[in-house]
């Protein structure tokens, strides 16, 4: 392999590429350029490209009106953002991004024309979410160069970039993107193409085990919303951020590393966001999901019952809300330490800034002792058999001392 370039200095990259104008493409596209590269916007559908730049020049207007950006830099952005509808069309880039739907054989596809037009020195990133990175570069004649860059929505305001590498991307590539991540002032993060990389698999109890604490009728949703917020320090609880996400999203990504991880019971969906999907309630978007949303962007939320937050916080950890969704992420970040499939560093970066959580779970877990995790588990796992709440092997292991 032969990259040609100089890692140190990944602004001389060049033009940069993405392929796809929908929110997360027209993103991805205002960060490049913002960064000063070139940018290409490709997206099949006429005029759609262009449309992508008109909403982002409307969008930095009202930066510019609110004194947050000045004219002329507003102006560069999209200056430097040229639509285009095919791929064919595309100069020699240093780097394409695909950001097309969550459509294996789509995005196969695309990257597949894209290294048959572009030299072997292209960086070839893929967005996606969830698929594996080591599948979608199977078709590839140089996987070595294909990886992932999945940005949070929206690009331009999130500052985390998970770095994903597939079995076989080669480490220098790796290297040269979240170097360049991090010259476009994000905050890079490396795993490897587990299920869910970091964030999404290590946040599936947040939401599962409120969920289940629900339908163990143990507090309604308001009541653990208030724990997760006034007593766990969470921007949202559970239930509110779900409806935000969208029920039927965010079940769609459990499902999706549930059936990734072998239908392991840890991450199996609950009967309870099923039922929410199922019957269309799917949160804002809908008008109704956990909650009720009227005209106002705003709850119509029957009051916490404080009596019962405190009792269930005194209580055993099975019965209290807070105390076994911390313990089940605590679990999960060091499992995927564990494996070998991120840093423990990278973790906690990785699920402060991705999901703003208000403290990582190794640090949380360290601060509470593993050993107690552990133990927290087992009495779990005796209350509820059936693996969900297996520990592993690195909470008492002494893995994580270093």
């Amino acid at each position: 392999m032969d990259l040609s370039r100089d890692p140190d200095a990944p602004t001389t990259l060049g033009e940069v590429a993405v392929i796809g104008a929908g929110t997360m493409g027209a993103g991805i596209a205002q960060v490049a350029a913002t960064a000063g590269h070139g940018v290409i916007l490709v997206d099949a559908v006429a005029g759609a490209a262009e449309a992508a730049i008109e909403r982002m020049r409307t969008v930095l207007a009202r930066q510019v009106d609110k004194g947050r950006l000045t004219q002329d830099a507003a102006t560069a952005v999209t200056d430097r953002i040229t639509p285009a509808t095919a791929i064919s069309d595309l100069p020699e880039c240093a780097l394409v991004v695909e950001a097309v739907p969550e459509d294996l054989e789509l995005k196969q596809r695309i990257l597949g024309d894209v290294a048959a037009t572009q030299p072997p020195t292209t960086i070839l990133a893929t967005n996606t979410s969830s698929l594996d990175i080591t599948a979608i570069a199977e078709p590839i004649p140089d996987p070595e160069r294909v990886l992932g860059l999945h940005f949070f929505n929206p690009p331009p305001l999130m500052r985390l970039v998970e770095v994903v590498h597939g079995k076989g991307t080669a480490a220098a590539y790796l290297a040269h993107a979240a170097a360049l991540m991090a010259a476009w002032g994000k905050t890079p993060v490396t795993c490897t193409s587990t299920p869910g990389f970091i964030v999404n698999r290590v946040a599936r109890p947040f939401y599962g085990e409120a969920q289940r604490v629900v339908e163990e009728g143990l507090a309604d949703p308001a009541t653990v919303d208030w724990i997760f917020r006034e007593q766990g320090g969470f921007r949202m609880g559970p239930f509110e951020l779900t409806d935000l996400i969208g029920q039927d999203v965010n079940y769609a990504v459990g499902a999706s590393v549930w059936e990734q991880t072998g239908r392991d019971p840890r991450y199996a969906p609950t009967e309870f966001q099923r039922g929410l999907v199922e019957a269309g309630r799917l949160g804002r978007k809908s008008g109704r999901g956990v909650y009720s949303y009227g005209a106002e962007p705003a709850a119509a939320v029957a009051g916490p019952d404080l009596g019962l937050a405190e009792r269930l916080g005194s209580g055993p950890v099975e019965t209290d809300p807070l105390g076994r969704t911390v313990a089940m992420l605590v679990n999960e970040a060091v499992d995927l330490v564990h494996r070998g499939e991120a840093s423990a560093a990278d973790v906690d970066t990785a699920m402060r800034l991705g999901v703003n959580y208000p403290r990582g779970p190794i640090e949380w877990g360290r601060d509470i002792g593993l050993d107690v995790v552990a133990e927290q588990l087992a009495a779990l796992d005796r209350a509820f058999p059936g693996g969900r709440y297996r520990p592993s092997p690195a909470l008492t292991d002494g893995s994580l001392d270093d």
